[in-house]
């Protein structure tokens, strides 16, 4: 499944670039198309039904796509999904997608997680320094966790950089045991 959904990411991620579309842009006409399949049992039916011929099922598509105002490409790509039978995959690909064109536009994706809500201020300041560290652009997405007892965890892909109060207790805790 990933290798499909990669396949899929990686073509689609081409032809976003290529004729310089607003990348968040086709990512939510692509999630609102998803967000329609999960919500209608009937045209999931439809799309994945083999018994139901191709043209009416992009005919359907087309009344969608005309009501919501979904983009020509986004169009192309869920017929193509539609004609092989791959409906099923739409949701890994925008998963695949997101991250396909961060890496391509040099974007890093963050979790900072703080003992405490941030204001606006330490958000960015805490953007910047990540920014810094990776050199990259950040989408950070922000949580709250207490028991961290003060500071921040930052994740990064697999690294996480530990600088809360609890990640330090437990160091200092660690380090006197042996």
């Amino acid at each position: 499944m990933a290798s499909v959904a990669s396949t899929y990411a990686r073509a689609f991620a081409d032809v976003v670039l290529s004729a310089h579309l607003n990348a968040d842009g086709s990512i939510a006409e692509l999630r609102a198309i998803a967000s329609l399949l999960n919500e209608s049992p009937d045209l999931r039916r439809v799309w994945e039904n083999p018994a139901v011929p191709a043209e009416q099922k992009r005919r359907l598509l087309d009344v969608i796509v005309e009501r919501d105002g979904i983009s020509r490409q986004v169009r192309n790509l869920v017929a193509v999904l539609i004609d092989h039978r791959r409906v099923h995959f739409l949701e890994p690909i925008i998963v695949q997608l997101e991250k396909e064109l961060d890496a391509r536009l040099g974007f890093a994706e963050a979790d900072i997680t703080s003992a405490r809500p941030l204001v606006d201020a330490e958000k960015r300041e805490f953007e910047a320094q990540v920014g810094k560290l990776t050199g990259k652009k950040v989408r950070a997405r922000y949580g709250r966790d207490a028991s961290l007892l003060g500071g921040a965890v930052v994740r990064l892909g697999s690294t996480i950089y530990d600088g809360s109060v609890k990640g330090q207790l437990d160091r200092i805790k660690e380090a006197i045991s042996s």
